[in-house]
């Protein structure tokens, strides 16, 4: 018998079955080193507008991120990070941010009247006081900007007619402007200047009325298209007393409290002008909420629909969703796939779409739903009417949505539990309601959760399908079928003049009153997982 050595097997060389490694590295190197160049260039490059601006939240914020981003990608360690990082930055910037400013905003009484600082309404109320003498000194007006023909700022390009000497007035004073070219006595250039059309500066009309250029003892005003005139005013403002002196009369007007906005009000408690300015109130608009009378019982009205909508329409949609997953997920019943089909439809089309199309159905004269039943109601006409409408369109808009949920559940649950249950006796009704339904609802429940929270702040099927109505003549602001979201958009723009303080409030408290609820849910639905 021969014998046989045994010898090991050759080995192969990494090389042989492996790519080399700094071949796979390369492009991903460059790919990183190109991406982190990009945020840092970005940073850089936006920097010197945040210091500008004095935007230095936002500038301490960009250049933490950088340096996260540096230490995070730079480098093959904190692994977990790499996939964590953006998800925080993404919760902060949609979420977090969002939250912070607009609580920040509800401590104002930013609205209409309220939008200009103390400094640029102080501006105004000077302008506006501004008259013409008859033989006030004229220029030739040139209409310029240093950003948007549109949205400004605008400049003043002035030429005296006497002299000659051009000059560019803004609302910061007038000062010479030697370079501009000057062509029939207009200015026709400038460096750094572009000039608007008569068109453009007609369309700017509106913000050119309130630019006024102080000039010493008096100020400069737009007099037409193509003509400025130095004015006067009798009211002179002192910085350091904040207040404005009718040099005529001798009134002196200081910054007083009326509501919630300040005004210049003489001591006798007359207004110089209408015009306000945006102040920090504190938590008046919290007080206001919870303290008027009428907007208390909006609020608490409004606030129990919103409960009745949003459970309505989780209940409906989940009950008829799991009763045609039900059927459908008999395999006695022949052309499934074409009835999940069927049903599938109205999830498929655009919600705004469907909406439009039920508000015409609920027409009282030429709807089809009154034309099908032979009714006559006007369901838009009456409050009650209308909130069954609302959840009867809904109702069609979330059914879909359940009916995937529950029917991927149910083909979720396994068929032993059934032949146990029907082994033991339990009937159909019976199985399903200690078998099918308790292990429906463990995956289920956090998507109804989630469905509540939606139709919480359902915004889409109130404004496009009733617009928050029907309202009365006493109360135009809110609804009988407004939700909070709907009425807290009415409030902050409204016909009736926007209150972002006040709506801001109202914000905040929804954000408090949806994130109590949500948690109030998720806490009961944890029950569930000792059904087994």
């Amino acid at each position: 018998m021969v014998s046989q050595q045994l010898r090991p097997a050759p080995q192969e060389s990494p090389a042989s079955y492996a790519a080399p490694r700094g071949s796979r590295s390369v492009p991903v190197l460059l790919l990183k080193v190109l991406v982190l160049a990009v945020v840092i260039s970005t940073v850089v490059s936006l920097t010197p507008a945040l210091v500008a601006a004095e935007r230095w939240g936002f500038l301490v914020f960009f250049w933490v991120l950088v340096l996260l981003v540096v230490a995070v990608y730079a480098t093959r360690r904190a692994i977990p990070l790499k996939y964590l990082l953006p998800g925080a930055v993404l919760l902060f910037s949609f979420v977090v941010y969002p939250v912070i400013s607009t609580f920040q905003v509800s401590l104002t009484n930013l609205g209409d009247g309220t939008r200009a600082t103390r400094e640029e309404a102080t501006a105004q109320i000077l302008g506006a006081s501004v008259v013409q003498a008859p033989d006030a000194p004229r220029y030739n007006l040139s209409v310029a900007t240093t950003g948007s023909p549109s949205a400004g700022p605008y400049a003043f390009l002035l030429v005296d007619p006497a002299t000659g000497e051009a000059s560019v007035g803004t609302d910061e004073g007038l000062e010479p402007l030697p370079d501009a070219t000057v062509t029939d006595g207009f200015v026709t250039a400038a460096d750094g200047y572009e000039l608007l059309t008569p068109v453009q500066v007609n369309d700017a009309s509106a913000q050119l009325a309130d630019l006024t250029v102080p000039v010493d003892g008096g100020a400069v005003r737009q007099l037409g298209i193509r003509q400025a005139f130095l004015g006067s005013t009798p009211l002179v403002h002192d910085e350091d007393a904040e207040t404005i002196t009718n040099t005529d009369t001798g009134v002196v007007y200081a910054p007083t409290l009326q509501g919630d906005r300040e005004y210049y009000v003489s001591a006798d408690g007359q207004r110089l002008s209408d015009q306000s300015w945006a102040a920090d109130v504190g938590l008046a608009n919290y007080v206001r909420a919870f303290t008027d009378a009428r907007i208390l019982s909006d609020f608490l009205g409004i606030f129990g629909w919103t409960l009745v909508f949003a459970t309505l329409s989780v209940a409906t949609t989940f009950a008829l969703g799991t009763v045609l997953a039900i059927v459908l997920n008999d395999r006695r019943v022949r052309g499934q796939k074409v009835y999940r089909s069927i049903l599938l439809l109205p999830y498929a089309i655009p919600s705004f779409i469907s909406l439009l199309l039920w508000s015409g159905f609920w027409n009282t004269d030429f709807g089809l739903i009154n034309d099908l039943t032979g009714l006559s109601v006007n369901w838009f006409g009456g409050e009650t009417t209308a909130k069954v409408a609302v959840i009867l369109t809904n109702l069609w808009l979330g059914f879909p949505y359940m009916f995937l949920v529950v029917t991927g559940a149910l083909q979720a649950i396994p068929e032993d539990l059934k032949e146990a249950a029907g082994l033991d006796g339990a009937g159909g009704f019976t199985g399903f309601r200690t078998i099918t339904f308790p292990l429906l609802l463990i995956p289920t429940a956090p998507l109804l959760v989630a469905s509540f929270a939606f139709n919480f702040n359902n915004f889409n099927t109130i404004f496009l399908l009733t617009g928050g109505g029907p309202f009365t003549p006493d109360n135009p602001t809110a609804g009988g079928t407004d939700l909070l979201i709907s009425y807290t958009i009415r409030l902050a723009f409204g016909a009736s003049g926007a209150q972002f303080g006040f709506a801001s409030a109202i914000a905040v408290l929804l954000f408090v009153l949806t994130g109590v609820v949500a948690a109030l849910q998720f806490r009961l639905t944890r029950r569930l997982e000792d059904v087994i």
